[in-house]
């Protein structure tokens, strides 16, 4: 008959695990692997312990195994278990990741995990785990400016200084464009989703001197604010 390896306790393991055995706050997985531990150190074997606590011959013997390999602790947590075989291969990966990056859906602005599901075939939160996983975030996107007008810091200057300034018994206004027109075209190119960095755009549009079909012939469209011609 085989004999299962002899565990030896110090009087510090033996006060620990004579506390976990008759613990009530504990998980009852924790007691149960202390009683063992316990039993298995008065000399009893794998059988003789799961008859007493009533469970299998191959758990006793894997929790003295694991005490004597891995001491208190062992008995605290469980071993990491391996998850289940993969379901998505790396090229349906790719796929998502060049399609995200490289693409956008029709009729949207960008991919959300509904539409990007739709198109590739997989489920929201396979889709939602891969744009994690390569830091993809097509929802957000960052706008950006570059001048090259020379006199470019003296006309900002100028500008910010009658909002932080203005003259006195004076008012300063500031108009904007109608958010129900869309000028598309931007000034100039933006950079592209990428791992850990959201797409770009500039603030400012091409201008655009065709007649306004909501404020009327006599506004135009220029940089994203309205003029009067």
């Amino acid at each position: 008959m085989r004999v299962a390896r002899l565990v030896k306790l110090d009087p510090e393991q033996r006060t620990v695990l004579e506390q976990y055995a008759r613990a009530r706050s504990m998980p009852a997985r924790t007691v149960e692997r202390a009683r063992i531990v316990l039993r298995a150190a008065e000399g009893l074997q794998d059988q003789q312990i799961a008859n007493q606590l009533r469970i299998t011959p191959e758990k006793a013997a894997r929790w003295r195994n694991r005490f004597l390999e891995g001491g208190l602790d062992a008995l605290r947590k469980d071993a990491p278990r391996p998850g289940g075989p993969r379901t998505i291969t790396d090229e349906r990966i790719k796929q998502v990741v060049e399609k995200t990056t490289q693409e956008k859906p029709n009729n949207a602005t960008h991919w959300s995990t509904r539409t990007m599901a739709a198109a590739v075939g997989l489920s929201e939160a396979s889709i939602r785990r891969i744009w994690h996983f390569h830091g993809l975030k097509p929802h957000l996107v960052r706008t950006f400016k570059l001048s090259h007008d020379p006199q470019f810091a003296e006309k900002l200057e100028a500008i910010v200084g009658l909002y932080l300034n203005p003259p006195e018994h004076a008012i300063v206004l500031c108009a904007d464009e109608k958010s129900q027109i869309q000028a598309l075209d931007r000034t100039q190119p933006g950079l592209p989703l990428k791992k850990g960095r959201c797409g770009t755009m500039t603030h400012d549009y091409k201008r655009e001197w065709n007649s306004d079909p909501v404020c009327g012939p006599q506004y135009s469209r220029w940089h994203g604010d309205f003029y009067v011609r």
